[in-house]
């Protein structure tokens, strides 16, 4: 982390005031993002964090990063441990009525998957931005409030952890990276800005087993008693998921229960038994998505699952805070080093097309995934006569494949 120090001037009452330019809040893939491209077009910059180091660096999240978003890294010098270190994915598997069905969407399009631990981006991103780059990044800090947005020199306060001494950050611009609890999303006035929501009613038991995957790809299993879901994360770690009601406490699937429940679910004609192993997490996730319009209020500008949330259901929610970071980087920069402020103007419109894109897809294969499980005779059926046509129609896999590569659009 770098001195802070010639920043630093008296403010009166309350601690010391810094001059910044933009504060980035949250360190996640998008914050990060987000001040590495600052970084890289000497943008000064500082990042705000309320977790420890160790804490984002090890915190179970997403897995599957697309085509282009490991593109746009590379472009900008933020994947060659990624490269060096991802699987690649060509391919899922559905099983449903009993049979196995594998979706070759590599052979269809020529496009593929990465298979890389949120947690391992977050390592790599920290590392360039603050051991390699030099960047100023804080650590534990709280009670985070932001202040003046609607001014040309919105400000960031926070306690340090360190001193306790409350800091406050005058800035150009306010970043607002720090996920769907954080503090940015909160600071717009209600009557600014509309927050679209949708609850699924459902629930999904998310399992990390320290075990092998099972299969050589994802594997959806859509079951008259709940979907369930097999992602391979590393040679040693798997990914499940298992519907249950939302809400649902953990407590109430013991190992036993759960792999019961993965067997039958994932059990289909020739598929390989699975490999049982110890669950070294265990959390209830309820279905639900957000999406805030505008993302910009005054000089505050929300990236990532601060602006738009989508629930696990299609692996995109990773993918969006990628998208807004390039966007809203590659934005500040030009402005700040240019005085080019068309990507500013834009980037709201730009960051939603894609949010609203990838949350109707979502919608899509979460009645996919579910509706076998509805206990509703007609929707069962009407999702497994999709099922069939995604299988039985080149028209059908092909849009398939387009929505689930997110290879649609730019980058």
């Amino acid at each position: 982390m770098t001195d802070p120090s010639p920043h630093l001037n008296s403010a009166p009452g309350d601690g010391r005031t810094e001059n910044r330019t933009v504060v980035v809040v949250g360190a996640g893939p998008a914050g990060l993002t987000v001040a590495a491209l600052l970084r890289a077009a000497s943008v000064d910059c500082v990042v705000l964090e309320t977790e420890s180091r160790r804490f984002v660096e090890t915190r179970p999240r997403a897995g599957v990063i697309e085509e282009w978003a490991v593109r746009e890294l590379g472009r900008r010098g933020l994947a060659e441990r990624l490269l060096e270190r991802a699987e690649s994915h060509e391919a899922c598997e559905f099983r449903f009525d009993g049979e196995r069905y594998r979706f070759p969407y590599g052979e269809l399009t020529g496009h593929h998957h990465y298979v890389y631990p949120q947690p391992m981006l977050v390592t790599d991103l920290v590392r360039e931005y603050a051991d390699v780059r030099g960047g100023d990044i804080r650590f534990g800090v709280s009670d985070v409030t932001l202040h003046d947005l609607d001014s040309d020199r919105p400000a960031v306060s926070y306690q340090c952890p360190r001193t306790g001494e409350r800091l406050l950050l005058r800035c150009d611009f306010v970043a607002g990276c720090d996920g769907a609890r954080g503090v940015t999303r909160d600071a717009i006035p209600p009557e600014r800005a509309r927050i679209a929501r949708q609850d699924d009613g459902i629930g999904w038991l998310a399992l990390l087993a320290e075990t092998p995957p099972s299969a050589d790809c994802v594997v959806f299993g859509v079951h008259p008693r709940g979907f369930a879901g097999h992602m391979p994360r590393s040679p040693e770690v798997t990914r499940y998921y298992l519907q249950c009601p939302p809400g649902d406490d953990p407590e109430n699937w013991p190992h036993d229960r759960v792999w019961a429940e993965l067997r039958t679910r994932l059990g289909a004609a020739g598929a390989p038994p699975l490999t049982e192993g110890r669950l070294i997490e265990k959390r209830v996730l309820d279905m639900h998505h957000y999406v805030v319009e505008p993302l910009v209020h005054g000089r505050l500008l929300l990236a990532g699952d601060a602006g738009h949330l989508t629930a696990p259901i299609a692996a995109k929610g990773m993918n969006l805070a990628l998208h807004d970071a390039f966007l809203l980087g590659d934005a500040i920069a030009a402005y700040v080093t240019r005085g080019d402020g068309s990507g500013l103007a834009g980037y709201s419109a730009a960051a939603l097309r894609r949010v609203w894109d990838y949350q109707e897809f979502s919608q899509w294969l979460s009645d996919i995934y579910h509706g076998v499980a509805s206990g509703d005779p007609f929707r069962a059926g009407t999702t497994l006569a999709r099922l069939r046509r995604l299988f039985g129609s080149p028209a059908a896999a092909a849009a398939f494949a387009e929505q689930y590569l997110g290879s649609a659009g730019t980058f």
